[in-house]
């Protein structure tokens, strides 16, 4: 048995502790508020800001975790380096979750070390950069703060007019202490993908079947397995996203991103280097083991022989329309519940206005329909209500 401490405890956490619990592992689930919902099924908690290196030290100092699994941006992450120094396993590395946790770090590695094909961008740290880098690229382009998840703090920025509200909504956005936006051309590409890339300890790298996704706001909302792709263009983002992960070092699974245009091939757009939000496709069974289950056995060491595909499928969130501090109430489960498909409310102690607080997973036949499946996700998702 491992001693996990898992940073941060949403969500994809708490199916990452389910998974560990299943084979036997210990959790201590942190996170900066009481009851998220990875703390509700793990072995121990803890409560503190992971922005404050101190108070991670002092974690750290107290549990002596063998692995420490990252699951949010908002880490004191230099820190890790000295935990990695010590003899604590970092996942996937202490290398891999700095560079990714910052999109600078990222992008820079990607397009300037790698020569990855990426949008044309740049960075900034105040107002008046954006509006110049603004007329270098050219309109409509997209603003993002340099550290952010699920799309918190991006816009897409049609005119000049638009720039003061997109540097207002990344700042609002941002995560941790960076005040620092990246602004990148806007690829007129016809879909995006997720890659997710497992890497191991003593293994071949293995590629899930990649998965479309539909984003609003920046944030998932929708996504579906197996995305259609052009055979030379899936090629194309395997070989990035193996370059990528190479280079970040480290065992554990990698969302990797990537824009598609017909005419121009693939873009490397982001990396996470955890699970993915739009992985969440996985829970209905389209694969021989979810991405978190991929996870935690390369977290492990425990050898993967191969990803393989099983069903089509297809998730669709739900999404609180009201802020609260109250436990949140949920009605309609019953009528999502008649239908053959898994229905996951995550357990979140309060809510705000277009909160995550559930998803729907469906998945049909190989040969199937998915069209039929996205469809059918979205209509059950859509009958539970949060109030």
């Amino acid at each position: 048995m491992k001693k996990i401490l898992l940073l941060g405890s949403g969500e994809l956490g708490k199916e990452f502790v389910i998974a560990a619990q299943r084979l036997g592992q210990y959790v201590i689930a942190c996170d900066s508020y009481a009851g998220a919902p990875a703390m509700q099924v793990a072995d121990a908690f803890e409560v503190f800001s992971m922005l404050d290196g101190e108070a991670l030290e002092r974690v750290v100092a107290k549990h002596q975790p063998d692995i420490i699994v990252p699951e949010i941006e908002a880490i004191r992450t230099e820190r890790l380096y000295d935990f990695e120094k010590e003899g604590i396993q970092v996942t996937p590395s202490a290398r891999a979750v700095n560079f990714t946790m910052n999109r600078k770090a990222i992008r820079d590695l990607a397009a300037k070390e790698l020569g990855l094909k990426t949008a044309r961008y740049f960075y900034a740290k105040s107002f008046e950069e954006l509006q110049q880098h603004a007329q270098e690229i050219g309109f409509p382009c997209v603003v993002k703060p340099l550290m952010s998840s699920s799309g918190k703090g991006q816009s897409l920025v049609k005119t000049p007019a638009d720039l003061e509200q997109a540097w207002k909504y990344a700042m609002e956005g941002s995560r941790g202490d960076i005040q620092e936006v990246i602004i990148e051309e806007f690829v007129r590409f016809d879909s995006e993908i997720t890659l997710l890339t497992v890497t191991q300890k003593n293994g071949p790298t293995l590629f899930c079947p990649p998965i479309g996704h539909v984003q609003k706001g920046g944030d998932y909302r929708e996504s579906f397995q197996p995305a259609h792709i052009a055979p030379e263009h899936l090629a194309e983002a395997q070989r990035m996203a193996d370059e990528v992960t190479r280079a970040l070092t480290g065992a554990g699974i990698w969302g990797v991103e990537f824009f598609l245009s017909h005419e121009k091939g693939v873009y490397f757009s982001e990396l996470s280097p955890r699970p993915h939000d739009t992985g969440m496709v996985t829970l209905a069974g389209t694969q021989n083991f979810n991405e978190f289950e991929l996870h935690l056995r390369a977290v492990l060491g425990l050898p993967i022989p191969c990803v393989k595909p099983l069903r089509i499928g297809a998730s669709a969130v739900i999404l609180s329309p009201i802020a609260s501090e109250e436990q949140p109430q949920y009605r309609g489960l019953e009528r999502t519940c008649e239908e053959d498909a898994d229905l996951r409310i995550f357990g979140k102690p309060t809510t705000r206005v277009n909160r995550r607080m559930g998803v729907v997973v469906c998945s049909g036949p190989l040969d199937g329909d998915l069209d039929a499946v996205r469809d059918k996700a979205k209509r059950l998702a859509s009958y539970v209500e949060v109030y």
